[in-house]
């Protein structure tokens, strides 16, 4: 008997895990270490940040899911990690400590024959100065990371629209709370809810809309920006940003590292080097990601935290870490198996795996602050990586010598639908998709993609699709009859 071992079970962990379970026989084991006790469909928590949805609309319990199915499920976290097992065996495991099922505080010593690290990001909101004090929602500013983030930050807004009808004008800042962010997807898409709530609302002329961002130019999403296919024209994620900001009247600050939040104000340094304020009466910004920490060890105890993941904590794999400059930078320098290269037995997917740099240009301000955004691997990405290493795995099971399945970022595409609002016959969203997510440019002189499969198209029949989306992914999350037609 097999065990797979599956730390995270978000949209990367929860796929691999289903699709083990499915395609392994009963005589092997797949268990999942989290700590939460509720799934979340992470893309619809824009819309509970604006009272479009309730927080219990985008989660669910995961424990009868995975009873259902005959996955082990622990309500744990893990802590560190023992690849060649300790003095006196052999057995590779992880530390877990429980958060739940009437074990809390207990820790454990779980083996496994194979590892998926997919624990996700940290939110590092401890990386900017008075982002997140108080509390991990912060007191000066709101999140919508997570569902219940994002419950409060719905709160924080009807507080806000109160006082725009008894007359106050309020300014709103959304935007990134670090020069390191990624996720400017999710800022795109809340602040464009926000513009479209305080419509609906009748205040938005009491209000000022400012959008503030680690990109050198809008639309730039941490992925260098991209030329599409729309209406039959191929245009640039520049101008159509632009042009979307523009007409609904916000405003944006480009090239920003929040340094600073206090009380009603940021301090941000622009890529010039110039350090500068703003005033917010409500402010969203997306805090930087890093690792969640885990530690690693030696048979002889010894710390080898550093041999397995990167000093930013996501987990190193099959990717080139010594590319060097920008310009020596290729789609090759990205994973394909997702397989840590010390230990074979061992992957990482979705947020978990450390990049090997940036896929906008990385820059800085004279200062030497890098202000440049951080790659996405959310969504689709997360999913379609997850289950391809749980397709590996399987195969290695049954007596594959390597990894059998690939998922790289440089050859795979993604299809996104960010809201600009939501509503059945007023609202509108932007439906793209990406190939590949990494750019080319030996294989697509000029635009990096190809335009062919890279389009845009933006509307109500969009957000309809986001809408339906929601339901789609839930059932599917949720392992319900057909889901596996579901694609990822």
């Amino acid at each position: 008997m097999a065990r797979l071992v599956i730390m995270g079970g978000g949209v990367a962990g929860h796929t691999a895990a289903s699709f083990a379970r499915k395609w392994l026989g009963k005589e092997h084991e797949v268990v999942v270490v989290t700590p939460n006790s509720q799934w979340n469909w992470i893309p619809s928590n824009i819309w509970v940040g604006v009272g479009g949805m309730k927080k219990k609309e985008v989660i669910f319990p995961l424990a009868p899911v995975y009873k259902k199915v005959g996955i082990d499920y622990r309500q744990a976290k893990a802590v560190s990690i023992n690849p060649e097992g300790k003095d006196g065996s052999d057995d590779a495991f992880i530390t877990i400590e429980y958060t739940g099922q009437d074990k809390e505080g207990q820790s454990e010593e779980l083996t496994y024959d194979y590892l998926i690290n997919s624990t996700g990001p940290k939110l590092n909101f401890g990386a900017t100065e008075g982002l997140g004090i108080g509390t991990e929602m912060g007191t000066h500013t709101v999140s919508v990371c997570t569902a219940d983030h994002a419950e409060h930050a719905n709160h924080e807004l009807q507080a806000c629209i109160a006082k725009m009808r008894a007359g106050e004008r309020q300014t709103f800042l959304i935007g990134t709370g670090h020069g390191m962010c990624t996720c400017q997807g999710a800022a795109f898409e809340y602040i464009f809810n926000i513009e479209h709530t305080l419509k609906a609302e009748g205040v938005r002329d009491m209000a000022d809309i400012i959008f503030i961002t680690n990109e050198s130019f809008l639309g730039d999403f941490g992925m260098g920006g991209i030329h599409f296919s729309m209406g039959g024209y191929a245009t640039s994620s520049k101008v159509f940003a632009e042009s979307l900001y523009a007409e609904r009247g916000m405003d944006w600050i480009l090239g920003a590292h929040v340094n600073k939040v206090e009380e009603g104000k940021v301090t941000y340094e622009s890529l010039d080097g110039e350090i500068d304020e703003q005033e917010f009466d409500f402010a969203m910004l997306i805090p930087p990601f890093a690792g969640v920490g885990i530690k690693a060890y030696a048979k002889d105890g010894s710390d080898i935290t550093d041999t397995i993941f990167a000093p930013n904590g996501f987990m190193k794999v099959d990717a080139n870490y010594n590319a060097g400059a920008y310009e020596n930078w290729k789609p090759s320098d990205w994973p394909r198996t997702l397989q840590n290269q010390d230990y074979k037995n061992i992957f990482a997917a979705g947020i978990a795996f450390a990049p090997p740099h940036t896929i906008s240009k990385p820059m800085s301000s004279p200062n030497g602050t890098p202000i440049n955004p951080t790659p996405p691997r959310t969504g689709m990405p997360s999913a379609m990586m997850g289950k391809a290493v749980a397709g590996s795995i399987c195969d290695m099971i049954k007596g594959a010598p390597e990894p059998t399945h690939t998922a790289s970022m440089a050859e795979m595409g993604a299809a996104c639908v960010a809201s600009a609002g939501k509503g059945l016959f007023s609202g509108t969203a932007a439906a793209m998709t990406v190939y590949p997510i990494i750019p080319d440019f030996e294989k697509y002189p000029g635009t990096g993609r190809d335009l062919n499969g890279t389009t845009g198209e933006l509307g109500l029949a969009a957000h309809w699709i986001k809408h339906i989306l929601h339901f789609g992914f839930l059932w599917k999350a949720k392992l319900k009859p057909g889901w596996t037609l579901i694609p990822e």
